[in-house]
């Protein structure tokens, strides 16, 4: 089974408060996204966004230039049926975080919960950072979510990689300058926690 085919086979035997990542409001990415980015015209890519209810919340906060991006189509359809005609208002984009393409210099923020931690493989992270590198504008800022030192080894059937701010930091290489990071206990919709790493880093370049 490929990446694309699990996601696609996760989201569609799941109800989207199912899934164990599902919160109704990311309230901690929304807190950093507006202190970060507090110009409401500033370009936000939302990567692994599915069907998560950020883009709603940063709709509803008045931002008017959103990217979601996600592997899985159907993840993608659903959140578009949720929106109606607001789904018009976003920019929705369908491929694999590591391959899929993404034009140069043009977020002023990246927003990530719960894509990186799935990339295990060394040469996919690198692919990772080359997209980041290419599409975020120089002093753009990175919002990233992973599960944290005491987080879960394994979600959605799948091994995960779980970081402190210092271990996500090499990855991303000197560049990325750490500006905060905090923990966080999210509880799955079974009632399990799941220790969650948020970081904000800004792009040096």
């Amino acid at each position: 089974m490929t990446t694309q085919h699990h996601w696609e086979a996760v989201y569609q035997r799941n109800d989207a408060d199912q899934v164990s990542w599902f919160r109704p409001h990311l309230e901690m990415s929304l807190e950093i996204i507006q202190a970060a980015a507090p110009d409401r015209q500033a370009a936000i890519i939302d990567v692994g966004g599915g069907e998560a209810t950020l883009v709603d919340d940063l709709l509803a906060l008045g931002y008017g230039d959103i990217t979601v991006l996600d592997i899985a189509e159907s993840a993608i359809q659903a959140a578009k049926r949720r929106l109606g005609d607001a789904a018009n208002c976003v920019t929705w984009r369908v491929g694999d975080m590591t391959r899929v393409a993404l034009p140069a210099r043009r977020y002023a923020l990246w927003h990530d919960r719960a894509v990186f931690h799935f990339l295990v493989d060394s040469n996919q992270r690198a692919a990772y950072v080359q997209k980041l590198r290419h599409s975020l504008m120089p002093g753009g800022h990175v919002v990233m979510a992973t599960f944290g030192p005491q987080g879960p080894t394994r979600c959605s059937g799948l091994d995960v990689v779980r970081y402190s701010a210092s271990q996500l930091s090499e990855p991303l290489g000197s560049e990325f300058e750490l500006l905060s990071e905090h923990l966080e206990v999210h509880y799955t919709p079974a009632g399990r926690p799941q220790q969650f790493l948020y970081t904000h880093f800004r792009y040096s370049r």
